[in-house]
């Protein structure tokens, strides 16, 4: 491969046929700034096939009603649609039953009604929270408030000079006894990072506490079963894994979410209403206050329905081939500092700095070329501030990313190069 990442021949994804797929998604076809665009920040927000597109028309063409609440024949339309969408995203992550899976706006939302109603039912001084240093915000803010509100402490796991958990470091943490919750990201939105979430969960089970995994990364990329990994709680989003945004769903083991007391008050969530107390509805309307997001449910049942056709494993596989392309023709790049582990324990997020430019100029500089990255701290700043840095630049792929892409992103680095002055 020569210093500008240009192979001799493609890359052929060795199981996904990548131009079928990308002409399902009518935005791959736009052009910026005169190129067709090559985007390369799914890890942000993975773009929509047309078959979730439809799903979204037809709800509001032929379903529109609120859900639940009436007896004609539209409510009827749009209750079935729901809580079949329900049924589809609970069968996707392994689910034992559909009355487990709780809609949201996506994981932040997911992981602060864990926060709040289990955190605040559970956890009180003395006890302690378990972070990672590789932690998205929205699975670390949640829990510094639950922590001011209840008294509880925060402990972290660190990760080491390659992108992987210090799991070494896990027994001692929890040998003293005051875990009581530990919270995972499933993949590392920063680094790429697949945690071996099943291997944490025999661990912090053994301690008596509990799992919670912010799926946001890995529910749309590879095979989830949430009884396999050992989870407790697994929180996730739509609009990672090709639904709409706005968004997302909660799963929590049947026997926690019964204890666990209602996050928000409203219409819907109820059985009887008093003047002084209400008594709650049946899982898991209980945790659904008010009227949902009903066409994003659907639309997301329908990018669960669209990903199961082409395959999560080779949705994995072909990540994984491109992460292993990306990195050997980024390593040849001047200057450059890679962050994360080898292609095989992660998922398709690569990031890094270069020496002669700032994340912010690498960006502007690839976006007049069509290329659409993601730079700034990624809401990991944690994770920025264990690798001494302020910003990353970052490349994330997906089912529909080519070869080709990537050997474009490189060959702009160049430009990037030549704009700032280096030989």
């Amino acid at each position: 491969m020569s210093g500008t990442g240009a192979a001799t021949a493609p890359l052929q994804s060795p199981v996904l046929d990548v131009e079928r797929v990308r002409r399902d998604f009518p935005i791959l076809g736009e052009r910026v700034n005169g190129y067709p665009i090559a985007y390369l920040d799914s890890a942000a927000t993975a773009q929509k096939p047309r078959a979730v597109l439809a799903a979204l028309r037809d709800y509001y063409e032929s379903q529109n009603a609120n859900v639940h609440r009436g007896l004609h024949e539209l409510s009827r339309r749009a209750t079935e649609a729901y809580e079949a969408a329900r049924t589809t995203v609970a069968e996707w992550i392994g689910a034992p039953s559909p009355s487990e899976v709780i809609f949201t706006r996506g994981t932040t939302e997911s992981i602060n009604l864990v926060a709040t109603s289990w955190g605040s039912a559970n956890l009180g001084p003395g006890d302690e929270i378990l972070l990672t240093e590789m932690e998205h915000h929205s699975n670390l803010v949640p829990w510094q408030l639950v922590a001011k509100r209840t008294g509880a402490k925060l402990r972290y796991l660190q990760i080491d000079g390659d992108g992987r958990l210090i799991l070494e470091a896990l027994p001692g943490i929890l040998a003293g006894g005051g875990v009581r919750i530990a919270a995972v990201g499933h993949v590392s939105n920063a680094l790429g990072t697949i945690n071996p979430v099943r291997e944490i969960a025999e661990e912090v089970h053994a301690a008596g506490a509990l799992l919670l995994v912010d799926g946001a990364q890995g529910a749309g990329h590879h095979r989830v079963d949430v009884r396999e990994l050992g989870a407790d709680f697994y929180a996730f989003s739509g609009h990672k894994m090709c639904g709409p945004t706005g968004s997302g769903a909660l799963w929590v083991r049947g026997e926690v979410l019964e204890e666990m007391p209602p996050y928000q008050g409203g219409g819907e969530m109820i059985e009887f209403v008093r003047r002084h107390e209400s008594t709650w509805a049946d899982l898991p309307h209980k945790f659904e206050a008010g009227t949902p997001n009903i066409a994003g449910a659907i639309g997301m049942a329908a990018a669960v329905k669209y990903l199961g056709g082409v395959g999560p494993e080779k949705i994995l596989a072909h990540e994984q081939s491109l992460a292993e392309y990306a990195l050997e023709a980024l390593g040849e790049v001047p200057g450059i500092r890679l962050f994360g582990p080898p292609a095989a324990e992660r998922a398709g997020i690569l990031s890094f700095r270069m020496d002669v430019a700032h994340p912010h100029d690498i960006s502007t500089v690839l976006d007049r070329e069509g290329i659409a990255i993601r730079a700034g701290h990624h809401c990991a700043q944690l994770v920025m501030e264990r690798y001494g840095v302020g910003a990353m630049a970052r490349a994330s792929f997906y089912l529909y990313t080519t070869q080709e892409e990537v050997d474009r992103l490189v060959k702009g680095l160049g430009t990037v190069r030549s704009i700032f002055g280096a030989p």
